[in-house]
């Protein structure tokens, strides 16, 4: 066992746990971090794509009372089946347009300025969303209509603009439509599940060639591990800085790491693998 490639598999673990559910792109975050560690070739392009299996476990977890509810009550309960139509409805805005665009996406905007740019700009943005009078008329997530759902959706689909940040997009979409934070973030961990889910499976199989569990098992169990528990602590972590803070400070964030990736791009400090 690679000791040295454990650690790295670790601290990326660690790093998309993170900021998989954060307003600062989880992409952006591994990126750099896989640059930095050397750790940027095609066994860590799949393993990146394997670690998202502990942060949706991490949401499945925290919210399993919720999941089961509306398991269990969607053939019956009209509440549970409202849940799963918006969050269908949320996802088909990602998924079609990802479909069409995603390689004229990654071969245009799937480099070190644009990722900057886009760090700079979604702080800028949630700066201004936070700076706006808040008028909340949605709650709970199960306040949601259809027509939120759709908005919540197209707002999610601004995150293929790589170093957006899904989470960032969905979560400011909402506090623009209505909602209130908490209704908001929690939308955002649900809707990462079909997302995420899909996404994955199907970069998986894109790259199913790559995939060697015999060798790379521990590699995979350590960066799942590891995604698993950081996203957990996260989580809970955001749902109790929300309830008596804003995002400002997640937008000061972007705006720092946005003038790092610039100036260690010019400057050559770190070689970016999405040059």
């Amino acid at each position: 066992m690679d000791i040295a490639l454990i650690i790295k598999a670790l601290i990326l673990g660690v790093v998309e746990g993170l900021t998989e559910f954060l307003p600062i792109s989880s992409t952006g975050h591994l990126i750099l971090a896989g640059d930095l560690l050397d750790f940027n070739d095609d066994k860590a392009k799949v393993f990146t794509i394997v670690i998202q299996v502990g942060a949706i476990l991490a949401i499945c977890w925290e919210y399993r009372a919720k999941i089961a509810s509306v398991l269990s009550g969607l053939t019956s309960q009209r509440q549970a089946q409202k849940f799963v139509l918006n969050l269908a409805i949320a996802f088909m805005p990602l998924a079609i347009l990802g479909f069409l665009f995603s390689k004229y996406i990654e071969a245009v905007l799937f480099k070190p300025i644009p990722v900057a740019l886009a760090f700079i700009v979604g702080a800028l943005i949630i700066i201004w969303a936070e700076k706006r009078e808040h008028k909340i008329r949605v709650h709970e997530v199960d306040d949601l209509s259809a027509l939120d759902a759709l908005k919540l959706g197209i707002a999610q689909a601004f995150a293929l603009i790589p170093g957006t940040s899904r989470s960032g997009s969905t979560i400011i979409g909402g506090l623009l439509f209505g909602l209130s934070r908490k209704a908001a973030t929690e939308f955002s961990f649900f809707l990462a599940i079909p997302t995420l889910v899909v996404a994955s499976a199907y970069k998986l199989y894109k790259n199913r060639d790559l995939l060697n569990f015999e060798n790379d098992g521990a590699l995979f169990a350590v960066g799942v591990i590891a995604a698993f528990i950081s996203a957990l602590l996260a989580v809970k972590g955001l749902l109790r800085y929300i309830s008596h803070h804003d995002f400002i400070v997640f937008a000061w964030y972007r705006i720092a790491f946005g003038l790092v990736v610039i100036a260690s791009s010019y400057s050559g400090l770190v070689h970016w693998t999405v040059d």
